[in-house]
């Protein structure tokens, strides 16, 4: 079982054990992420991501992982490491892990939270239009983040997204 992720730079050749998670389309990038992953025994492998700008969480809760790039949404089983579900990413930028285990992500305009599968992502009202979405940290069930109100980019906000009430709220700005 995967324990721990980080995204790394791309490894020595023989470093770790080594996984390729692709998906041919004519539309891929040529770049690649790469996440180091520590299994419950310790032991270390690494996958190689399609798309650039790698993003990984850990849901303990549902033994799943999500590995974010500028390609695809890569979600893998934490047990064995394999591809559950991929979706082509529609510019999703940050990703975390709430207190209650559902993944949440972001691009520039929206947030969206992922329970268990990638296709039922559940978007979540914002009491204004968001843009440049970029998440801080949580405060129990409750995270932090900066954005800016879409087409007033000189108004600048912290935002509070409770994940219990799963309610998005100004807090300062």
């Amino acid at each position: 079982m995967i324990i721990n992720a980080e995204i790394i730079n791309l490894p020595y050749s023989g470093e770790y054990i080594e996984r390729i998670y692709d998906n041919e389309n004519a539309w891929n990038s040529l770049s690649w992420s790469f996440v180091k992953f520590t299994n419950e025994d310790y032991s270390e492998w690494c996958g190689h991501f399609r798309g650039a700008g790698g993003k990984v969480a850990i849901s303990t809760k549902y033994n799943l992982v999500l590995v974010v790039t500028s390609d695809y949404l890569f979600q893998l089983d934490s047990m064995a490491g394999d591809v559950i579900e991929l979706e082509s990413n529609d510019d999703y930028r940050s990703l975390t892990v709430s207190p209650d285990g559902s993944f949440i992500l972001a691009n520039y305009y929206v947030i969206g939270k992922v329970i268990t599968h990638l296709r039922d992502i559940e978007f979540i009202q914002s009491p204004i239009e968001m843009d440049f979405i970029e998440f801080k940290k949580w405060c129990n069930e409750k995270l932090e983040f900066t954005c800016d109100e879409f087409t007033n980019w000189n108004r600048h906000l912290t935002m509070i997204y409770d994940c219990k009430a799963n309610r998005i709220e100004i807090k300062n700005g």
